[in-house]
């Protein structure tokens, strides 16, 4: 195969399709797909792309596996260091890790390397779940809190080594941010499900309901409960407003809420399901990161007329992935940039009828490295609006950190811990993922866990030879 041969491109439903129904966008590679694809990987003798991951994936091998036909081998290479793969296959930003840092990108088309991982992924679930070799036992607990990415990782890793693991969640489905907050036409919740089985199947006991720092506090885990340490994996789920005149009427969402509504409670199937939705027939999403689009594209599917992305810089500064915004643009949504709501107003029953928008122009880099937003004075338009949807980022989830004693918090509330061991200012407590950085990606969060793990790992070995 030809390093000029070009990247494969992801087969997907046709956009006019696809704005108005909840199943799987990109559909997946064929086996002739996947072949052509993993044949122009250059199998290098120092591979770049395993030090772009995470979760350190020996990404040539898996590969390599696929190209000699060999599967079993290569989701074995895979799930070695992956316990989640085809969710990473099918949400992690590959194009600014793993494939960042491929050679033949230099001179070519990267290879693409989060197609053939959702491949090998959904190769694997399609064959049946095999019994997982158990580790022998070892005789010491571990209480994890949170099932997001962060707390199945380290779950499922401390399980392998032969822990004792209990998963500790507060809502009554496992999975966190894979289940309420990414929606259903990017990551399907029964690929998500089967991947909280497999760890399941490793030995890990799944408490859901369990609102730690409410039902139980940290502090009671490890010296009541009999827990040897514990790891803090809650993540950001806490939303964050622009506090505007207006911002408590009738229409207006936080992404969580909205997210969680549709995704989590499957409003989008109402009355099949019991949790209904109400939306306008015009959405403005407030921001451009990825969880806009998915608010914006949800609204879609949703029923409204239009959706709206609302954001005070420019396309060039959008934090969202380059797919995620094609995908927005290509399905309809409607990109009103350079602009920011400074007001909202409603009718008389107290629901949103209209919002004000304040025009800017950008100025020279801020600490972010985007150019920053300055509003032109006495620029301001009114749009009439009547769903309103504020994704704007989250802050991390207060309960634990709050209701934990001597835990080291930084000013915005994080838990501050080691960004190579997760071990924070109690002993005996680790934390990672969001809770620590805030809002980041599900395989940033997943490589904090599987850090976290090493460190549980090593210290409670420490504690064994004492």
């Amino acid at each position: 195969m030809s390093i000029k041969a070009p990247r494969t491109p992801m087969p997907a439903q046709d956009a006019k399709v696809r704005r108005h129904n909840f199943s799987e966008v990109a559909t997946g590679y064929t086996d002739e797909m996947a072949m052509i694809e993993a044949q122009r990987c250059l199998d290098c003798k120092n591979p770049l792309c395993v030090k772009g991951c995470p979760v350190e994936v020996d990404i040539p091998g898996f590969i390599r596996a696929i190209v000699e036909k060999d599967m079993p081998k290569a989701i074995d290479v895979l799930k070695d260091k992956n316990n989640l793969p085809a969710v990473c296959g099918r949400v992690c930003p590959q194009e600014s890790q793993c494939e960042a840092k491929c050679i033949l990108g230099i001179k070519s088309e990267s290879v693409a390397i989060g197609r053939l991982e959702r491949y090998t992924a959904d190769w694997d679930m399609a064959q049946g779940s095999k019994e997982p070799v158990k580790p022998e036992p070892i005789q010491q607990r571990v209480a994890v809190v949170g099932s997001g990415p962060a707390g199945l990782t380290a779950a499922a890793d401390l399980a392998k080594m032969g822990y004792q693991v209990s998963l500790l969640e507060a809502l009554h489905t496992p999975g966190g941010v894979l289940m309420y907050g990414i929606p259903e036409f990017r990551l399907p919740k029964a690929i998500v499900q089967k991947e909280i089985d497999a760890i399941r199947a490793l030995g890990v006991d799944i408490e859901v309901n369990n609102v730690v720092g409410k039902t139980v506090l940290v502090d009671e885990l490890l010296d009541e409960e009999g827990y040897d340490a514990v790891f803090i994996g809650t993540g950001a789920g806490l939303p964050n407003f622009m506090n505007l005149p207006g911002e408590n009427l009738n229409g207006i969402y936080s992404s969580n809420e909205f997210l969680t509504r549709t995704n989590l409670m499957k409003a989008y199937d109402f009355p099949n399901s019991h949790t209904p939705i109400k939306i306008g027939k015009r959405v403005a999403v407030i921001g451009a990161g990825n969880v806009a689009m998915d608010a914006a594209r949800t609204a879609l599917r949703l029923g409204a007329e239009e959706s709206y992305i609302v954001y005070r810089r420019s396309a060039a500064e959008m934090p969202a992935r380059h797919e995620e915004i094609e995908h927005a643009e290509e399905e309809g949504v409607k990109f009103l940039l350079l602009h920011s709501p400074t007001a909202y107003e409603g009718d008389e029953k107290g629901q949103l009828t209209r919002m004000t928008l304040q025009r800017y122009e950008l100025g020279e880099p801020d600490a972010s490295g985007r150019r920053k937003p300055i509003a032109i004075e006495g620029n301001t338009v009114e749009m009439a609006i009547d769903t309103v949807v504020v994704a704007i980022g989250q802050g991390p989830n207060p309960l634990v950190p709050q209701s934990t004693k001597d835990l080291e918090l930084t000013k915005w509330g994080n838990i501050v811990a080691d960004e190579e061991t997760g071990i924070t200012s109690r002993e005996g407590i680790f934390a990672g993922g969001d809770i620590v950085t805030g809002a980041a990606t599900v395989i940033l969060a997943m490589g904090a866990g599987k850090k976290s793990a090493r460190a549980i790992d090593a210290y409670l070995t420490k504690k064994r030879s004492k």
